[in-house]
């Protein structure tokens, strides 16, 4: 598969695209385009990355992506692995001006001008929000009538108006990436994704590349804004969180199988990314999971 900047607008520039995916497992690489682009994750998992935001995504997830924001989304191989695992996934592209040429009234466009605007870092949607507007996209997928824009301008309502959300990319974040970087970094990401969980020297990365070390450790800083040692801790301490969330795993089983081999060592790198130690961050979740 040869990653590169992707037209998904083909004929249909000036109105909405629907697209249901119904396969083993998600093989898109990482790209961007320049749609607006909002993603329901009805059933899947795996790995996110977003802008410079490095996570994990699960079954339930809505995310909005704004145009030209580099983006991909990797199953686990845990996922793969499972017998009769299917993704299942709504996605819906659009222009961002498709919007805007609507009305000319300003109240009713500045709420959908700063939701564009905003979804420049990618927007996690939860709460109510993500579930009016995931009822919504069970409804617009078999509508082939008038009805799919109105259930479309409804969700958008719904979404601009909503403060349940997050932001995936940092405030800071500005794509670097051209069509022979994406091909470059999607090689690396994917590598990553896969083999996170062992041992990766420098050597072995940069050989996806076809540098010297030195030559990619300055080339993978210059395009996203974080060393290579950086970029994969926070790839395995992502894992690492969402690993704690399953009583059944112990710590130190957790170090291990996110690439750590060392327990104290694993324990600092947790709490320089998320400020709490490991068995803290998990005795947090038990008491939110407990009193919802």
């Amino acid at each position: 598969m040869k990653p590169q900047f992707i037209e998904v607008a083909l004929a249909g520039t000036k109105t909405i695209q629907i697209k249901q995916i119904d396969q083993y497992h998600l093989d898109s690489p990482f790209h961007f385009h320049q749609l607006c682009e909002l993603v329901w994750i009805e059933k899947s998992y795996g790995k996110r990355i977003v802008g410079d935001n490095v996570g994990n995504f699960e079954a339930g997830d809505l995310v909005l992506m704004g145009p030209n924001l580099p983006h991909i989304w990797q199953n686990d191989r845990a996922f793969a692995e499972e017998a009769d695992n299917r993704v299942k996934s709504t996605v819906i592209y659009f222009p961002p001006d498709f919007l805007l040429n609507l009305t000319d009234e300003q109240n009713m466009i500045q709420p959908i001008t700063e939701l564009i605007q905003r979804s420049q870092r990618g927007i996690l949607f939860f709460g109510r929000t993500k579930q009016q507007v995931a009822a919504l996209l069970s409804l617009i997928s078999g509508e082939k009538s008038i009805k799919k824009i109105i259930f479309f301008l409804e969700l958008v309502h719904i979404l601009s108006s909503s403060s349940e959300y997050e932001y995936l990319a940092s405030m800071s974040y500005k794509s670097n990436y051209d069509e022979k970087d994406t091909g470059r970094i999607n090689k690396v990401y994917q590598f990553l994704i896969q083999n996170f969980h062992r041992d990766i020297s420098l050597n072995e990365i940069a050989d996806i590349c076809h540098m010297t070390p030195n030559a990619f450790c300055r080339y993978f800083k210059s395009r996203t804004r974080k060393s290579f040692t950086q970029f994969l801790n926070e790839l395995r301490i992502g894992h690492a969180a969402k690993l704690l969330q399953n009583e059944q795993n112990s710590i130190t089983d957790v170090c291990y199988a996110c690439g750590y081999n060392n327990l104290s060592y694993f324990n600092k790198i947790f709490r320089g990314i998320h400020d709490i130690a490991p068995s803290e961050y998990r005795k947090n979740l038990l008491r939110i999971t407990r009193t919802q």
